[in-house]
């Protein structure tokens, strides 16, 4: 039986700052942001949507009244978690209108956790074939104002249907995955904001890619020329570039050139998002699905997940036959195109709008959010939420 994803959904916030303007306004050169990491664009969320928000905009765009039904477990990955009890997860349920008879549960291993839901998805449909699992990974990276991460920031979520027989991609049963407890990235329960050893980081980010690849090989028995394209996870667009130029010397010249240009492909929508964290991997997925218009059903894609403090996973899948037809590049398309650009000081502004940690209740204007599913106050420590279509 195949398992795998069939479909695929993605928002982001209406809302962007161009990188080329926020380097000058931090007395950088701009090159070290567009090209030193890779970024055009930032996603900026306004105060009215969140990780719960952002995940259920990417779902509702995807689900019909069939997934509703066929879903009877919800797997929400996140370290953008507004609750230390209530999984974010179970708000989307509602929101959504999905089936009440259903798992709901919150994953936490930093920008891991989608990829630990979709491996759980996998075991759940194997023993419950004609049941779906929804998948999400929702984050909102917030390093703080003229810090050394802030161009790595960004929000989205992205939504994935697990199912059997699934449309767009069938999980191969290989993998490789490694832990090891280091301090590269992490936030406290009393901070808002992430810290970061940026070049601790890097170094262990290509550290594990090695070690999992490395093993891949042999578990698999499979070699570099077997794959169409390797999609990575990105902090930001560099990144994945760093490790995958150390095993480029193991293929083709036609290899090495098909995979730089696939991967440039697979960095468009992360280019102009920014960092989502749990979804970024998946972002990258869907960014080389939708604008590489002659991937071949049956190509082998390779998936690298990396999750800070830390967990990563190398995992591979097969495109399906006709699996353009089940993409939303339409809509896709839309999103990015109907988005509003802000000035480096409404960025600045919005950023510290932050909802009351007192239990003292506010009211939300939606009106100016064009997203269908919003975050419409607080009231008695409670979340509001309100689905304009529902």
């Amino acid at each position: 039986m195949k398992i795998g994803i069939d479909k695929i959904g993605f928002y982001a916030p209406h809302l962007y700052v161009d990188m080329n303007k926020l380097a000058v306004s931090r007395n950088v050169e701009p090159e070290k942001f567009t090209i030193g990491i890779g970024q055009e664009k930032m996603s900026i969320p306004p105060i009215t949507q969140d990780p719960v928000t952002l995940a259920a905009n990417a779902a509702l765009e995807v689900l019909d009244e069939e997934d509703k039904e066929a879903i009877d477990f919800v797997i929400f990955g996140t370290e953008s978690g507004i609750d230390s009890s209530k999984s974010a997860g179970v708000y989307v349920h509602d929101l959504l209108g999905l089936n009440p008879y259903s798992r709901v549960i919150e994953v936490k291993q930093a920008c891991y956790g989608a990829t630990a839901g979709v491996q759980m998805a996998k075991g759940h449909i194997a023993l419950n074939p004609k049941s779906k699992v929804l998948v999400l990974g929702s984050d909102i990276a917030r390093y703080g104002l003229n810090t050394p991460g802030e161009a790595t920031q960004g929000a989205g979520a992205v939504a994935l249907v697990v199912s059997a027989d699934p449309n767009i991609m069938a999980l191969e049963d290989q993998s490789v995955y490694f832990t090891s407890d280091i301090m590269d990235f992490w936030r406290p329960v009393y901070s808002d904001k992430a810290f970061v050893d940026g070049k601790l980081s890097n170094e262990q980010y290509i550290s594990f890619f090695s070690k999992v690849w490395e093993q891949y090989k042999t578990k698999a028995n499979l070699v570099l020329n077997d794959f169409e394209a390797i999609c990575f996870h990105l902090p930001y667009t560099k990144m994945g570039l760093k490790a995958l130029r150390t095993v480029l010397d193991e293929g083709s010249e036609d290899v090495k050139q098909r995979l730089v240009a696939n991967y440039k492909i697979s960095t468009g929508y992360n280019r102009n998002v920014g960092n989502i964290y749990t979804g970024s991997l998946y972002l990258s997925l869907l960014s080389l699905l939708e604008q590489k218009d002659d991937l071949a059903a049956g190509a082998r894609i390779g998936l690298f997940s990396y999750g800070s403090g830390a967990v990563g996973e190398f995992f591979t899948g097969i495109l399906q036959p006709n699996y353009r037809e089940h993409l939303y590049v339409g809509k896709h398309n839309d999103l990015f195109s109907s988005r509003k650009e802000v000035t480096v000081s409404e960025y600045e502004e919005i950023f510290q709008q932050t909802l009351p940690t007192d239990g003292s209740t506010i009211n939300l204007d939606i009106n100016n959010d064009p997203a269908s599913i919003c975050l419409s106050g607080m009231d008695d420590n409670k979340r509001q939420y309100v689905n304009k279509v529902k």
